[in-house]
Parts: C-alpha cells; sequence; structure tokens
C-alpha cells in the first residue's frame, strides 16, 4: 500500500521595507538577479501546480508567455489555476479556470497526490487562502525600498494569525532578507 504526503501550499510573496506588495515589477527589479532567478527556480521546481485569483494572471500571463529562460519554461508548462468568476477564456497554457468556492476546492486540491502547490503574492486570493488556513508555508522576501503607496501586506478587517519563523537570513541576491514560516495552528 502506498501513501502519500499531503500537497503543501507555498505563499510566496515579495514585499517593500514599509509593507508594499503591489506592483513589484516597478520595485524589486534591480535586486533580483541570478542567485534570485536560481532560488525562484529551484522554489518552482519543488511545485507541481500554480494557483491564483484574476489579478495576478492577468499580470503574469502577459509577462511569462514569451519570455525566454528555465523559469519562463518550467512556469509555462505546469498547470496553473485561476480562481475567478469572469475569466472566460485564458490565453496561457495549460490554464484552468474554477469558478468555484475558494476554500473547499483548494482543501481538496491539496489532498490530492502531486508536489506542492505554489501562490505567488498576497493579495486577496491569498489573504482568502491564509484565513482558510490553507497556507503551510509562507516565503516573504523583504527589499530594500521604501515604496509610497501601494496595496499592503494585510488590510483593516484581516483576521489575526500567527506565525512560527522556519527561516530567517540574507536572500539570495544582495540587500533580500528572506524570511519563510509557517503558521502557528492552535
Amino acid at each position: 500500500m502506498t501513501t502519500h504526503s499531503p500537497r503543501r501550499l507555498v505563499l510566496s510573496t515579495l514585499v517593500s521595507l514599509n509593507g508594499v506588495i503591489s506592483e513589484p515589477r516597478a520595485w524589486a527589479g534591480p535586486y533580483f538577479g541570478p542567485g534570485s532567478a536560481a532560488a525562484s527556480l529551484a522554489e518552482l521546481r519543488g511545485c507541481s501546480a500554480m494557483l491564483m485569483g484574476r489579478r495576478t494572471y492577468d499580470i503574469f500571463s502577459r509577462q511569462w508567455p514569451d519570455t525566454p529562460g528555465d523559469y519562463a519554461a518550467h512556469l509555462n508548462a505546469m498547470p496553473k489555476y485561476v480562481f475567478s468568476s469572469t475569466l472566460r477564456d485564458p490565453h496561457w497554457t495549460n490554464t484552468t479556470v474554477l469558478d468555484t468556492e475558494i476554500a473547499g476546492t483548494v482543501a481538496a486540491m491539496k489532498r490530492e497526490p502531486g508536489g506542492d502547490l505554489i501562490v505567488y503574492g498576497h493579495g486577496r486570493f491569498g489573504r482568502t487562502l491564509t484565513a482558510a488556513g490553507l497556507v503551510d508555508e509562507l516565503a516573504v522576501t523583504v527589499v530594500p525600498v521604501i515604496v509610497p503607496d501601494g496595496a499592503s501586506f494585510s488590510d483593516p478587517g484581516d483576521a489575526p494569525s500567527s506565525w512560527a519563523v522556519l527561516s530567517a537570513g540574507p536572500g539570495a541576491d544582495p540587500g533580500l532578507v528572506s524570511l519563510r514560516y509557517r503558521p502557528r495552528r492552535g
């Protein structure tokens, strides 16, 4: 009899020194070099599917299909699931749109065999997963910039949560800080 470990859901996000998460392409790029590219690819290779909301889909589906390199090739080839009630005809390869209740669907996906599930960003979709207790690991890369405005890591009214440190240290490229957490349950 074979058994399998449940899939983990890894939420990976970039955050500025003042807690901004929106539009990281506008402020994080200069800090991402070969180390970050290698670390991102290694993390992605440990995952068998990407989950996202509509906004992340819109951003990623414009950026990655025509981008060269190993990371883009892996991302483009892997299954991608978009939780949206408005997206009807995704044009990004290997994308499935799910117009279903998020928490129950993701909980069921986590019980299926396969590699980890990855979510990028911590917008509304990420906060929904966090509030439902579905995030198994939170990977935060702190970028040494202060961004004057934008969406923050949390919104007023978000449920409080507590996290235990798995690792903390320098990021894969100079100036970055890498933090990894697991939820404290109970």
